[in-house]
């Protein structure tokens, strides 16, 4: 997982006061159909945070205003199927007011490219502006002289903030960010468990933890719990919320983000070394809670080391 909290000080280094606090820092994040959602929402999210710190500290007059902006407005899809509402950039004609400038990369890329409006919007911006970022790395509009910084679009966001607020601030945005990203892999494991489990379930569930990797009868996990089959599973629904099949999938899927976050590993080795039969059975049941491909969740959990 790419530790953000660990590598903000290269991104925030300037001390709070250094820039005019009285005005508003219009940000712009352009979206084509097919765009990441992950890393799209984490820029997002930490713009949000930066805001809620200057409401806190009764900063007067500076605030993040992020604009979703697309070529012709209107609803554009992401790669996990949830559509976001754009504005035109025609609609923002004045692109020098924009404070930086955040690129999504996308399936649509390939057809906008062609589109006169979006080539004149982005030079404009680009003879304005130098903070021009990349989501999802690798976008290059050569008709329009685009060439987005290559750095990691989230720590681009820190670093914008930190220059505004400070380090520390942009430590807290950091670190807020990570445990968000980490409870949501954890949340789908305990969703809907009961304040109070008996020691029988609770041992239950901690022996489908241990042994989530490898095939489980629910006769083994009943004789855990020292009840009869039936008696088990009716037991474990009620006080867990959820079927033990269901539990342990979701154990499984538990562990297969962890890997994905901290390992190189191809989808399919993670899926099998955590109990589920095929990178693609991953993928779906990824979508199904995350609403993300494995892909995706790895993309928003860590930078690539390649550049290293």
């Amino acid at each position: 997982m790419k530790n953000y909290s660990r590598d903000y000080r290269r991104y925030a280094t300037q001390p709070r006061g250094l820039t005019d606090e009285h005005t508003v820092r219009r940000v712009g994040l352009t979206l084509f159909n097919g765009f990441s959602l992950p890393e799209t929402a984490l820029v997002l999210e930490a713009f949000h945070c930066a805001n809620a710190i200057i409401k806190a500290d009764g900063i007067d007059g500076l605030r993040f205003d992020v604009y979703l902006l697309s070529v012709a407005g209107g609803k554009i899809a992401s790669s996990s199927a949830v559509s976001v509402w754009t504005d035109s950039v025609d609609s923002h004609v004045q692109a020098g007011d924009f404070y930086a400038l955040f690129v999504a990369d996308g399936a649509g890329v390939q057809n906008a490219q062609q589109d006169d409006r979006l080539i004149t919007w982005l030079q404009r911006v680009h003879s304005r502006s130098e903070r021009i970022f990349s989501i999802s790395g690798g976008l290059q509009l050569q008709a329009a002289g685009f060439h987005p910084g290559d750095s990691d679009p989230l720590q681009a966001a820190l670093s914008l903030i930190g220059n505004d607020l400070g380090v520390e601030a942009a430590r807290q945005i950091a670190q807020r960010l990570e445990q968000r990203l980490e409870d949501q892999s954890l949340a789908i494991v305990r969703k809907d468990t009961s304040i109070i489990v008996s020691d029988q379930i609770r041992a239950s569930a901690r022996w489908l933890e241990m042994n989530a990797y490898r095939p489980i009868a629910m006769e083994e996990v009943a004789q855990v719990a020292s009840m009869s089959e039936r008696n088990f599973l009716r037991r474990f629904k009620l006080e867990m919320g959820k079927t033990p099949s269901d539990y342990l999938l979701l154990v499984r899927l538990s562990r297969c983000c962890h890997l994905l976050a901290e390992t190189d590993l191809p989808v399919d080795k993670v899926a099998r070394r955590c109990g589920i039969s095929s990178g693609g059975r991953l993928s779906k049941v990824l979508r199904k809670h995350l609403g993300v491909t494995p892909i995706e969740y790895r993309a928003s959990r860590r930078k690539s080391t390649d550049s290293k």
